[in-house]
C-alpha cells in the first residue's frame, strides 16, 4: 500500500508547467489524505483552469496509481502571488487567436439562472443547448455551477477535453461542445474555492478553451447571485438571460432577484421558462398541478418579458446503448416543448 512518503517521492516527477518545477518543489502541495490508498490532494498551481492544469491533472493520477495508489482525488488552488514571485513568477504567454469575448465575436451569450437550487436550471440548460444543435445552430455550453457541476453527467460525458498546443477542446455530444468544472476534479471531488479563484476559472473556460465558431453559448450559472454570477455578468460584452422558476410562488420571487441582477448589468431579458409546470397522466391526460400556478406567468409580468415555455414534470427514456439520463428525444413531447423553446429564442436573437 502507498505511504505519505511515496507520494511525495512520486509527486517530485510532476512539473508545474508554468514555473518549470516540480509541484513538490514549489510548495503546491497543500494537503494529503491517504486512506488505505485511496489518496485525496489539495494542489496548488501557478494558473489554474489551463491546459496545462489538465495534463498535470491527468499525470498525478497516473504517477500515483502507477505507484500503488487506489483512488485518487484532487482539489486545486493558485499559489499565492507571494509565493509566485518567490518562485520567480510564472511563465507569461499571450494568446493571439480569436476569442469569443473580442468585439468582434459573433456568438451570442445566454446565461440560464434561478433565484434558487433545485428549480432544473441545468436541465433547462442542457435540453437547451441540444434543442439549439438540432435546429443547426453551432453551440457550446460552459458548465459554471462551480459548486454543483452537473452537465457531463446530464449529457452522459464520459471522456475527457483534449489537450492540444496548450489549448482545450471541449468535449462534444449531441453537437454541443461542453466544458465544466467537472473535467478538473477527479472522483467527485468537492470543489472548496473562494470567489476570486472561482472568477479566475470561468475567465479560463473562455480564454484557454477552443471553441471555434459558435451561434449560442450557454452559461449555466450557479442558484442565486453570488460572486461566480456577478463575475459572468460583468466580463460578458453583453448576454441574453434565460430566468428558470418552478409555478410556485417562492421560487418566482427569488428568481426575479437573479433577473434584477441581470437588468442592473445591462443584460437583456430573454425570457422565462416555467419549470415542473404540471404533471400530465400518461393514462388519463389530466393535467396536475403539483407545485402550485402562475409562478412563471407572475415573474415574466414582474421582469417585463415573456413566458417562452412552461415545461411539464417528466423524465427522459434512457437508453442504455446511448446513455443521457436528462436529455430528451426530440420526438419526445417535452423534447418538442424544448424544441419550440429553441425555436423561440432563434427568433428573438436573430440567429437566421
Amino acid at each position: 500500500m502507498i505511504t505519505d512518503q511515496e507520494i511525495m517521492e512520486a509527486l517530485k516527477r510532476v512539473k508545474d508547467r508554468d514555473l518549470d518545477k516540480s509541484i513538490v518543489d514549489s510548495g503546491g502541495i497543500r494537503e494529503i489524505k491517504n486512506k488505505e490508498g485511496n489518496v485525496s490532494l489539495k494542489v496548488a498551481l501557478a494558473k489554474t483552469g489551463t491546459a496545462e492544469q489538465m495534463q498535470v491533472q491527468q499525470e498525478i493520477v497516473n504517477v500515483l496509481k502507477s505507484e500503488g495508489a487506489n483512488s485518487v482525488g484532487l482539489r486545486f488552488e493558485t499559489l499565492s502571488d507571494e509565493e509566485l514571485e518567490a518562485l520567480g513568477g510564472a511563465k507569461e504567454e499571450e494568446f493571439t487567436g480569436p476569442s469569443l469575448l473580442a468585439p468582434t465575436s459573433k456568438t451570442t451569450f445566454i446565461t440560464v439562472a434561478s433565484g434558487k437550487g433545485g428549480v432544473g436550471k441545468s436541465t433547462v440548460s442542457v435540453n437547451t443547448a441540444v434543442s439549439l444543435a438540432r435546429l443547426g445552430k453551432k453551440v457550446g455550453i460552459i458548465d459554471a455551477d462551480i459548486y454543483g457541476f452537473s452537465v457531463p453527467d446530464m449529457m452522459g460525458i464520459e471522456e475527457r477535453p483534449k489537450v492540444v498546443d496548450k489549448r482545450i477542446y471541449p468535449v462534444e455530444r449531441f453537437g454541443v461542445k461542453v466544458i465544466s468544472m467537472g473535467f478538473f476534479v477527479e472522483d467527485n471531488a468537492p470543489v472548496i474555492w473562494r470567489g476570486p479563484m472561482l472568477g479566475k476559472m470561468i475567465n479560463q473556460f473562455f480564454s484557454e478553451c477552443e471553441w471555434g465558431e459558435l451561434d449560442y453559448l450557454i452559461l449555466d450559472l450557479p442558484p442565486g447571485t453570488g460572486d461566480v454570477a456577478l463575475d459572468l455578468h460583468s466580463m460578458l460584452p453583453e448576454s441574453k438571460e434565460l430566468l428558470v422558476t418552478t409555478p410556485h410562488a417562492t421560487a418566482a420571487f427569488v428568481a426575479a432577484r437573479a433577473g434584477a441582477m441581470a437588468i442592473r448589468t445591462h443584460h437583456e431579458m430573454l425570457g422565462v421558462v416555467e419549470n415542473m409546470a404540471y404533471f400530465e397522466s400518461s393514462v388519463t391526460g389530466e393535467k396536475e398541478y403539483v407545485f402550485g400556478k402562475g409562478g412563471g406567468t407572475r415573474l415574466a409580468e414582474e421582469m417585463k418579458t415573456d413566458l417562452l415555455a412552461q415545461i411539464p414534470l417528466g423524465q427522459p427514456e434512457i437508453n442504455k446503448d446511448d446513455f443521457a439520463p436528462s436529455i430528451y428525444a426530440e420526438e419526445h413531447p417535452i423534447g418538442e416543448i424544448y424544441r419550440d423553446l429553441a425555436e423561440a429564442i432563434v427568433f428573438k436573437t436573430r440567429h437566421n
